[in-house]
């Protein structure tokens, strides 16, 4: 019984003896395994921490472990989309600081006529020819400046509109081309414009009133262009999926520039030109902001033949 006991006693402590080293090796495989699971991740954590401090910081991934890859794609498309508001954010910023900048500027050319006139108008000796010429212009300026209170604040009410898809309803372009002519129509006298519509277009889903508004904006800007006798045409179409308006003039067009700067606030090509007309500068940006609310787009360009032609795009109803 002793013999036994002694021999089950020394075949634990050589198995004690075979688990140390196998403990050993178990032990440092894990350290090693841990530590090449936790570098990638303590990598990450370095670049996370670098980014925060506004340091340039790439996070690419290096295939030593699957789900420190998969996190540092989560995290660059994350640092991608914030770098990407943050732009927008500066952007935005930049362009309300230059469209309170303009608006100053721009309010400041009537106010200043008007307040100029009226001084005039105190000197008790002063003609009668020259009283009424002095209220004319007085009556002018504050006419213009009228209109373009009333362009900034219909093109704040379009931006501002969180929900325009409430609005929309089928529409007929040709119906509507119609309407403004109809609208138009003692402007259009007045100025020997001959207006035609020609061709159709697929309905679109859109708000009819502000389909009008951009519509009436372009034909009413392209008769201040046109001699008198001129024409208007607008060529309704359908393209590709889109329902196609065309709004075409023989007049002198808008010269040798870049015509996606007509559609920005306040732009003129020609800007005393412009104020003898009575424009605000605002009615191609009202044109744009309408006619993106629509998922659409607006362009322009000149005619081979002279004048200027500007093209709406919008998705047309299947």
């Amino acid at each position: 019984m002793l013999v036994y006991f002694a021999m089950a006693h020394d075949a634990s402590w050589q198995i004690f003896l075979l688990l140390i080293p196998c403990a050993v090796f178990t032990f440092l495989l894990s350290f090693l395994i841990g530590h090449f699971m936790a570098e990638p991740l303590r990598l990450l954590q370095y670049k996370v921490k670098a980014y925060r401090a506004g340091e340039p910081v790439s996070f690419d991934t290096d295939g030593r472990l699957y789900e420190a890859d998969e996190l540092s794609e989560s995290m660059d498309m994350l640092v991608k989309r914030l770098d990407s508001q943050r732009a927008d954010l500066v952007r935005e910023s930049r362009r309300q600081s230059e469209f309170v900048s303009d608006v100053a500027h721009e309010l400041r050319t009537p106010l200043t006529a008007i307040r100029g006139n009226a001084e005039m108008l105190q000197d008790p000796d002063l003609p009668p020819t020259l009283r009424e010429k002095f209220t004319a212009i007085i009556v002018s300026e504050s006419e213009r400046l009228s209109r373009l209170v009333n362009d900034l604040l219909t093109l704040q009410r379009i931006e501002n509109d969180a929900n325009p898809a409430n609005e929309m309803k089928r529409v007929n372009l040709r119906s509507i081309a119609s309407d403004v002519l109809d609208a138009l129509h003692p402007i259009l006298v007045e100025r020997e414009a001959n207006t035609e519509i020609v061709g159709e277009a697929p309905d679109v889903l859109g708000n009819a009133d502000r389909l009008k508004e951009a519509l009436t904006n372009l034909v009413e800007n392209a008769s201040r262009f046109i001699e008198p006798g001129g024409h208007i045409v607008i060529d309704l179409c359908g393209l590709h999926g889109n329902s196609v308006i065309q709004v075409k003039d023989d007049g002198v067009g808008f010269g040798n520039i870049d015509p996606k700067l007509l559609f920005e606030r306040f732009y003129r090509a020609d800007a005393s030109r412009a104020r003898n007309t009575g424009g605000t500068g605002l009615g191609l940006a009202i044109v744009k902001s309408i006619i993106e609310a629509h998922d659409g787009t607006v362009e322009a360009v000149n005619l081979p033949q002279g004048g200027a032609c500007f093209i709406i795009a919008i998705p047309s109803i299947e």
